[in-house]
């Protein structure tokens, strides 16, 4: 195991063995392609105590780590992002930091404001994206487009988990910095 601060530590502790899976026979993933590793971190995101944690370590450790300020807007697309979204908002609430959650679909809708970003975004400039896994980053390149197509700039993502599948490149490519809380590496060496 890799070596990590006390919060993500404790984490890791408590999800990874209800997280990973490793199968000989492979999993079809969301990217379409196949693999013996699956990440289900739902398992983080749909659990409280975990995802409390999770809010915590991305606030307090993760962040901090890579010399970022709490952003003031964060989020991506749903329905992946956004229990972590909602969460981390609550997380910076609690330290008396305003960051306001933000919910991308996966299309405008097809009734109603018709839109496809929800979340307060007046006067805010900047959104950190999130996502639960990262393979190729095609989830979380969704919501990148769509909130610089509404003006707003998107440098930073961030992942519970990036499959080190080429996702952090693909960002990279659109000048987006992944900041991974695990890699698949800290899972497993196969």
């Amino acid at each position: 195991m890799a070596s990590f601060p006390p919060l993500t530590t404790r984490l890791y502790q408590e999800s990874a063995s209800l997280i990973y899976m490793y199968r000989e026979e492979p999993f079809t993933l969301a990217s379409g392609k196949m693999s013996h590793h699956y990440f289900n971190c739902k398992k983080i995101t749909l659990h409280p105590a975990r995802l409390s944690l999770l809010a915590a370590a991305i606030r307090d450790e993760l962040l901090p780590a890579h010399g970022l300020a709490l952003p003031k807007a964060a989020g991506g697309l749903t329905l992946g992002a956004d229990p972590i979204a909602y969460a981390f908002s609550l997380a910076c609430h609690e330290k008396g930091h305003l960051c306001m959650p933000v919910v991308v679909r996966k299309e405008a809708k097809g009734h109603g404001t018709g839109r496809q970003i929800e979340g307060d975004l007046t006067d805010i400039d900047e959104v950190l994206v999130f996502d639960d896994v990262i393979t190729t980053a095609g989830s979380t390149l969704k919501p990148v487009a769509a909130l610089r197509e509404a003006g707003k700039q998107v440098t930073t993502a961030v992942c519970i988990v990036d499959r080190e599948e080429g996702g952090r490149e693909a960002l990279s490519a659109e000048g987006v910095q992944l900041i991974a809380l695990f890699k698949k590496s800290d899972f497993s060496s196969r």
